[in-house]
């Protein structure tokens, strides 16, 4: 696609929530789309991410498509499904939209599990306006899959997995804002990613791992972290997480541990939740049982904690970087609120052969 394809974000009723977590991360982070507004109703008006972070970023949250195309004077190139629901499917309303944006000439980024060039209506729809429909969990065929290899032992670089405590805790965030950090102090950084929003932003490496066939998803990891390798000669490659290793019903962790061979892992924990995000019956893990689960699952280690601070105040962030820092023993930061050198100082501290002082990072 062009370069600078303008888009809208669709994220009705779910911006800034767990399900929301697509359209959060486009407006936080976008290579490939230049994000014009996010659309949801009930926050319109506002600037998204004055919401978000409290950091205005120009993007504004807009009632509806009408509204939306009004505000860019022009129909944007691409209409993109900013939720990511637990089941990957539409509801009825969410239809409505998409087919509108289609019928008004946009082509449509999908992220869920629902494919929408499977389905009779959107397919004569588009049809009709002559755009496209792109699913970006529609895996490769079978034969272009990728079956675990060891290959990963030639991968040299530190290798660092950013996993958490549940889903939507801000894992893909945390990863994306320590590899631009990393690169910005001069180490060379690239990230893999594992999930659809990822895709969706422009990552270079990556494939969605809920949608594939459970016996190819470590190599696949293991794929796409050598691609990384041999194509970038990076001093690190930063892995993004997926649920939790602990999870009831997301087991992608597992094959991230497995097919990566991560040599540091960095935990995100929200300490206000007390129940899985999309899983009320089961109560939130502790950061210290998760990394404990995730030492003994695999070879690596727990080289720091990142708190997000959802429902927390200022004061609330700061008592829970310290008590998690004395409790763990390690490095604790708020990856949105706290300087990214603290992202830097966490990874130098666990490998210093990637700067020879650690107090550079500081200067």
């Amino acid at each position: 696609m062009p370069a600078g394809s303008t888009a809208i974000v669709y994220c009705e009723d779910q911006f800034g929530e767990q399900d929301g977590k697509t359209a959060n991360g486009l407006v936080r982070h976008s290579q490939k789309y230049e994000i014009l507004s996010v659309l949801d109703s009930r926050h319109a008006g506002l600037d998204s991410g004055a919401f978000l972070d409290g950091v205005a970023n120009g993007i504004p949250v807009l009632a509806d498509l009408h509204q939306a195309i009004a505000h860019a004077g022009h129909v944007p190139d691409y209409l993109i499904c900013g939720v990511a629901p637990a089941d990957g499917l539409l509801s009825d309303a969410q239809r409505v939209v998409l087919l509108d944006g289609i019928a008004r000439g946009m082509h449509i980024i999908n992220g869920l599990h629902e494919f929408l060039n499977d389905d009779a209506e959107f397919v004569a729809a588009a049809l009709l306006a002559q755009v496209t429909i792109t699913d970006v969990r529609r895996p490769k065929d079978t034969r272009d899959l990728h079956l675990f290899s060891g290959r990963i032992f030639d991968v040299t670089c530190p290798k660092i997995a950013v996993l958490g405590t549940d889903g939507a805790i801000g894992k893909r965030t945390t990863a994306t804002l320590l590899v631009q950090a990393m690169n910005a102090h001069g180490i060379r950084a690239v990230m893999v990613g594992t999930g659809q929003t990822t895709l969706i932003q422009g990552g270079k490496y990556g494939a969605a791992l809920d949608a594939l066939v459970p016996q190819f998803i470590s190599g696949e990891v293991e794929h796409q972290m050598v691609l990384a390798f041999e194509n970038e000669s990076p001093d690190v490659i930063v892995v993004e997480g997926q649920g939790a290793l602990s999870h009831p019903a997301y087991l992608s962790s597992g094959h991230i541990l497995r097919g990566s061979r991560p040599d540091g892992v960095i935990v995100q924990h929200a300490p206000k939740r007390r129940v899985l995000g999309d899983f009320p019956m089961m109560p939130m893990p502790t950061a210290a049982s998760e990394i404990k689960l995730i030492e003994a699952f695999a070879d690596t280690r727990v080289i720091g904690v990142t708190i997000n601070h959802e429902e927390m105040s200022p004061d609330e962030i700061d008592d829970a970087i310290a008590v998690h820092r004395l409790e763990l023993g390690l490095p604790v930061t708020d990856p949105l609120t706290r300087p990214a050198a603290d992202l830097v100082e966490m990874v130098l501290a666990a490998f210093p052969e990637l700067a020879p002082e650690l107090t550079t990072v500081r200067s």
